[in-house]
């Protein structure tokens, strides 16, 4: 059995989308067994803040994860292009509170990863894999967020929106087929009626029309989109990265409807429990 980590390290800055304070982030190599993990290393005694379900403190809009007084916070895009780009041990040391944005998307985490590749490592413990033997749920009115058993690792998301540019959309991938073309490069994206009470709540502080898509009644203030179905493939994604807090991600239909970083959480937490 083997497990692998990056080939070498990467680099990146650029400005947290809820805080609006720039972080560096350096992903290095790390020792087989060690899993993925964050370390604020702008913080005395370089406190270790582990990517698992049992770290997350938060999800307001993101997820975050904390322990003690440390924490990281938007690590949904960098953890699912770990994930799904087959780095299971990584040190990631930030000197802020939050992953940088980038451009909105995973794509310069995938771009990176796949510039620098990975190198395997024997491990001698066996993961034991975790199997979904019935279908597991959590919902809040209209929206959920389930998993039902399946031959290979499927995400299907749908979202529905009052207003006319985006609207009802659907979108389904078997997660490694086609994560990197078509999940990976989607934006986040926000509704222009939302943004100043937004702003006003101490959110979105580092969001632009450079890292994220805005749209408001009239269309999409800041065009052309990569897919005509952004919007719901960027739902996938926070939906992988959140799923990767498992530590793998198991054989299974995760089907989701305008569910939350909160009730993909609660899914987590609840396939955990089933193991």
């Amino acid at each position: 059995m083997h497990q692998h980590t990056l080939a070498a390290e990467i680099c990146q800055t650029g400005v947290g989308l809820h805080s609006g304070v720039n972080s560096t982030v350096r992903i290095l190599p790390a020792p087989s067994g060690s899993k993925r993990y964050f370390v604020r290393v702008d913080l005395p005694d370089l406190p270790i803040i582990p990517a698992e379900i049992a770290a997350v403190n938060q999800t307001l809009l993101s997820t975050e994860l904390g322990t003690g007084n440390a924490y990281v916070r938007t690590v949904e895009h960098l953890l699912a292009s770990l994930a799904v780009m087959g780095v299971d041990n990584a040190r990631i040391e930030i000197d802020g509170s939050e992953v940088p944005l980038l451009d909105g998307s995973a794509q310069v985490w995938t771009n990176s990863i796949a510039a620098v590749g990975l190198t395997s490592q024997p491990v001698s413990d066996q993961y034991l894999p975790i199997v979904i033997n019935e279908p597991i749920y959590v919902y809040d009115k209209d929206a959920f967020v389930c998993v039902l058993p399946g031959e290979d690792t499927r995400f299907s998301y749908g979202i529905d929106f009052d207003v006319p540019a985006i609207g009802n959309q659907w979108h389904s991938v078997v997660l490694y087929d086609s994560f990197v073309t078509e999940i990976a490069p989607a934006r986040t994206f926000g509704l222009l009626h939302q943004i100043e009470h937004l702003q006003k709540s101490g959110l979105i502080k580092g969001g632009s029309l450079e890292n994220a898509l805005v749209c408001g009644m009239d269309g999409w203030v800041n065009p052309p989109l990569r897919f005509m179905n952004e919007p719901v493939r960027h739902k996938i994604l926070d939906l992988v990265g959140d799923i990767s807090l498992l530590g793998q991600f198991p054989k299974g239909h995760f089907l989701a409807y305008k569910a939350s970083h909160n009730l993909h959480i609660q899914l987590a937490r609840k396939i955990l429990e089933s193991v």
